[in-house]
């Protein structure tokens, strides 16, 4: 169904993006309340407020309405992550600009991260290579700085920018769990320590 005008009654279209986006945000919360198998078109329709053959003429199937949120997610996390690596050219305070966007990105949208990384589907082909996808990207971009800045090869920078960008996410995933136990800036300032402590102990590039 579309929304009516309260002064006249007449039917509302709304432009195709904000459609788009308010199926998005309507299949986002189904999915990640009811899991990506629990979950229903009916039951996204009916959460967007709309019908059936509306929301089949934006997208096809549930599949097409997950992977289009998670392309959206992915995006959206990787470029706040490439702008911290970018931000400064002082490898301790990106270090600390990045483990600081990823609990960021999560306080910020909850929903959006358990979407993402704790889906029922992660295994799935098309979403773990998604995933994959962005994990070695965010581990390139963190190797890339490490590789400049010691004497590790790029095999080695690589494997310590994997490790990096699992303890951002591991930890970020554990701080939502505590439920605003531990404050956000003390959770990531204490993973950044974590983190530079070990990368400042290999030797610098000369």
């Amino acid at each position: 169904m579309s929304a009516g005008s309260p002064a006249t009654g007449k039917v509302v279209r709304l432009p195709r993006t904000e459609r788009r986006r308010q199926l998005l945000a309507a299949a986002q919360e189904v999915f990640v309340s009811n899991g990506y198998h629990g979950a229903a078109m009916d039951d996204i329709a009916v959460a967007a407020s709309v019908s059936k053959p509306v929301l089949y003429q934006h997208f096809p199937g549930k599949r097409d309405l997950y992977l289009a949120l998670l392309d959206s997610h992915l995006a959206e996390l990787t470029q706040l992550l490439l702008d911290a690596l970018r931000s400064t050219e002082d490898n301790k305070q990106r270090v600390h600009a990045t483990m600081r966007v990823y609990f960021q990105f999560i306080a910020r949208d909850s929903q959006a991260h358990r979407l993402v990384f704790e889906s029922d589907i992660g295994n799935e082909p098309d979403v773990s290579g998604r995933l994959e996808t962005f994990n070695a990207r965010f581990a390139g971009a963190i190797a890339e700085v490490i590789a400049d800045d010691t004497q590790l090869s790029v095999v080695e920078a690589t494997l310590l920018g994997r490790g990096l960008a699992g303890m951002a996410q591991i930890g970020a995933r554990y701080w939502l769990e505590t439920d605003g136990s531990l404050d956000i800036d003390a959770a990531a300032e204490l993973i950044y320590r974590l983190a530079w402590r070990g990368i400042s102990r290999f030797p610098k590039e000369i």
